[in-house]
C-alpha cells in the first residue's frame, strides 16, 4: 500500500485532489498525464495523497491499491519492476530476510527479469489483493470488492533517457494486463515532448498545473509549523513565522515557485530571523510564556534581513550548501535589535537616516551596488566612459580647468541638487566597473575565465544581483521610478543613499569616490 501524506499537500490542490480522487475512485483512465513545470514533487505528493483519499472512499466498490515510485532512482528495469511490485503489497525488503522482493511462495518464476515477468507479477498481485485479509465478515466483504491498481512514476521524462524501451509498454500497461489499472506520470516536461513516435503510445487524460500563488505557498509552508519544544518553534513564535514567510516570498517569488525550495531556504533564515527576538525575551525555562513581538520588531527585522534573504537565495536554491550549515555561518550579530534606533525607521526615510555604521549589516555586493547607484545618479551619463575606458594605472581622472564666468547663475553640483534616474543596465555596467578595478584581489581562483572582464560579466549577470537590488528597493535605498508591470525597456532607479553614507560605504570598498565623480563639489 502506498504511503499517505498529510493534508498539507492539499492546499492550493482543492481541485486536482478532488478530480484525482473522483476519477481514481469511479471512472480511472488507463494513462494519466499530469504536466508541473513548477513544482511536481509537491504534485507528486498531493497527488498520493488524493489517491489514498480515494481508497477511503466508503461510496466506492472498489478497493483501490496504489504505487508511487521515482524515475530518478529506478534507473534500472529490475529497480523499477520490484520497486513497483513491493509498494503495491506493502512489501518493505528486510535484513533479516536477505533484502528479499515480494513474490508468491507457490510461484518460482523471478518477476523482474523481464517485463514478462513483471506483467506475470502484476497478475499475481492483483490475484494476492483480491483474496482480502481478516476472518468471516470481514474478509468475504473485502473479496467483494474489485481491486484497482495504481501507479504513480515521479519525474516521468527520465523514462525516455533510461529506459526507453519501456515507456511505451507502460502507457498501455493495463491493455496488456488486462487489469483494473491506471498509470499516472508526472512530470515537469510536457507530454509533446517525450511522446514516443509514430504514435506507439496511447493519448492521455491530460492535466496541466497552474504554479501556485504567493498566497498558497505562505499558507502551505506557515501549516508545517512544527509544534516543538525549540524556542525557535514555540508556539508564540508562529504569527512572526507568518510574516518571516510573507517577507521571504516576496524576496523570493520572483525566481521560484516551488514551495520546497522555498521552505527549505526559510529554514536556514528562519533562525537569524528570530534569534533577536528571543534574545530579548524572557527566559522560558522560569515559567514565562514568550510574548510574541510588536509589530514594530517584525517591520525592524524584515528591513535587516531583507538584504540577507537575497544572499540565502542565492546561496541555497541550487542547493549547494546544506541549510543547518548556512545558518550556523550566518548567524546575526548578538543583541541586534538592542544596537538599532528605539523605534521603527520609516520606509520614506530609510536611506537619509542609514549611517556609516548601519551600512556594514549590508553584504558586500549590495554595498558595491549602492556606490554604483549613487554614481549613475550624480553622475551624468556622457561621463562613464571615461570610467570604462581608462587604464589600470590611470585611477585618477584628470580635473579639466575651471573657468569662472561673471555671467550667468552659478552652477550647483548634483549632489545638492538631488539624485537623477538612470536605468539598471547602466548601474550594472557601473557596478561591473566597480567589480572590476575594486575586487578583483578578494575574488576566489576562477582560472577558467581567462578573459578580462569575463569573470565580472558573469558576476554582474548572476541572479544575486537582481535579488540584491530588489532588497534595497524594498529597503527604499533605491527607489524604483518605473511601474513594475512595466515591460518595455529596463526598469529605472534613483539613489536613496545620502553623500556620507556613500562615501562611508566606498571608505570600506576601497574605492576613490570622489576620483569618480564628475563633479565632487
Amino acid at each position: 500500500m502506498g504511503d499517505s501524506t498529510s493534508d498539507t499537500w492539499k492546499l492550493g490542490y482543492e481541485q486536482l485532489s478532488e478530480e484525482i480522487s473522483s476519477l481514481v475512485a469511479f471512472f480511472p483512465p488507463p494513462f494519466l498525464y499530469i504536466n508541473d513545470a513548477t513544482s511536481p514533487r509537491v504534485t507528486g505528493s498531493a497527488v498520493a495523497s488524493a489517491v489514498d483519499d480515494a481508497q477511503k472512499r466508503p461510496d466506492s466498490s472498489t478497493r483501490v491499491q496504489f504505487a508511487k515510485v521515482n524515475a530518478v532512482a529506478c534507473f534500472t528495469a529490475r529497480l523499477l519492476y520490484d520497486s513497483i511490485l513491493n509498494a503495491l503489497t506493502g512489501w518493505k525488503p528486510t535484513w533479516d530476510e536477505g533484502c528479499a522482493n515480494w513474490s508468491l511462495e507457490a510461484d518460482s518464476q523471478r518477476l523482474n527479469d523481464t517485463f514478462d515477468g513483471f506483467i506475470h507479477g502484476l497478475c499475481a498481485v492483483s490475484a494476492h489483493l483480491r483474496q482480502g485479509k481478516g476472518k468471516g465478515k470481514e474478509r468475504m466483504r473485502l473479496e467483494e470488492k474489485n481491486v484497482r491498481l495504481v501507479i504513480i512514476i515521479e519525474h516521468a521524462e527520465r523514462l525516455k533517457e533510461t529506459l526507453p524501451e519501456l515507456l511505451v509498454p507502460l502507457t498501455r500497461l493495463a491493455e496488456l494486463t488486462q487489469l483494473d489499472l491506471t498509470v499516472i506520470f508526472i512530470s515537469d516536461v510536457r507530454w509533446e515532448d517525450i511522446r514516443p513516435s509514430l504514435g506507439a503510445s496511447p493519448d492521455p487524460y491530460f492535466i496541466d498545473i497552474p504554479p501556485p500563488t504567493k498566497e498558497t505557498i505562505v499558507k502551505r509552508v506557515v501549516s508545517k509549523f512544527p509544534a516543538s519544544d525549540n524556542p525557535f518553534y514555540h508556539p508564540s513564535m508562529k504569527g512572526l513565522y507568518s510574516h518571516f514567510m510573507t517577507v521571504l516570498c516576496d524576496v523570493c517569488f520572483p525566481f521560484t515557485h516551488d514551495s520546497q525550495e522555498i521552505e527549505y531556504i526559510a529554514a536556514a533564515r528562519w533562525p537569524g530571523f528570530a534569534q533577536p527576538v528571543l534574545d530579548n525575551a524572557m527566559d522560558l525555562d522560569e515559567g514565562h510564556d514568550l510574548a510574541p513581538p510588536t509589530e514594530d520588531v517584525r517591520m525592524r527585522l524584515s528591513r535587516l534581513f531583507n538584504a540577507s534573504l537575497s544572499a540565502a537565495l542565492e546561496d541555497l536554491y541550487p542547493r549547494l550548501i546544506n541549510a543547518s550549515d548556512w545558518a550556523a555561518r550566518n548567524k546575526p550579530e548578538p543583541d541586534l535589535l538592542a544596537k538599532q534606533p528605539g523605534h521603527v525607521m520609516r520606509a520614506a526615510d530609510a536611506g537619509a537616516r542609514l549611517t556609516g555604521d548601519g551600512t556594514q549589516a549590508l553584504p558586500r555586493m549590495s554595498r558595491f551596488i549602492l556606490v554604483a547607484a549613487f554614481l549613475a545618479s550624480m553622475n551624468p551619463a556622457k561621463s562613464d566612459v571615461r570610467m570604462f575606458g581608462r587604464g589600470v594605472d590611470e585611477k585618477k581622472r584628470k580635473r579639466r580647468p575651471r573657468k569662472i564666468t561673471k555671467a550667468g547663475p552659478a552652477k550647483i553640483p548634483q549632489r545638492l541638487v538631488g539624485p537623477l534616474a538612470f536605468p539598471l543596465d547602466r548601474l550594472l555596467a557601473i557596478l561591473g566597473a566597480l567589480l572590476e578595478e575594486n575586487d578583483a584581489e578578494s575574488r576566489l581562483s576562477a582560472p577558467e575565465y581567462a578573459i578580462p572582464g569575463e569573470y565580472t560579466d558573469m558576476e554582474t549577470g548572476r541572479i544575486g544581483i537582481s535579488t540584491a537590488v530588489m532588497g534595497l528597493t524594498s529597503m527604499r535605498l533605491l527607489h524604483r521610478t518605473t511601474p513594475g508591470d512595466r515591460i518595455d525597456g529596463p526598469p529605472w532607479f534613483k539613489c536613496g543613499i545620502s553623500y556620507d553614507v556613500a562615501l562611508a560605504l566606498a571608505k570600506q570598498l576601497s574605492i576613490p569616490l570622489n576620483d569618480l565623480l564628475w563633479d565632487s563639489a
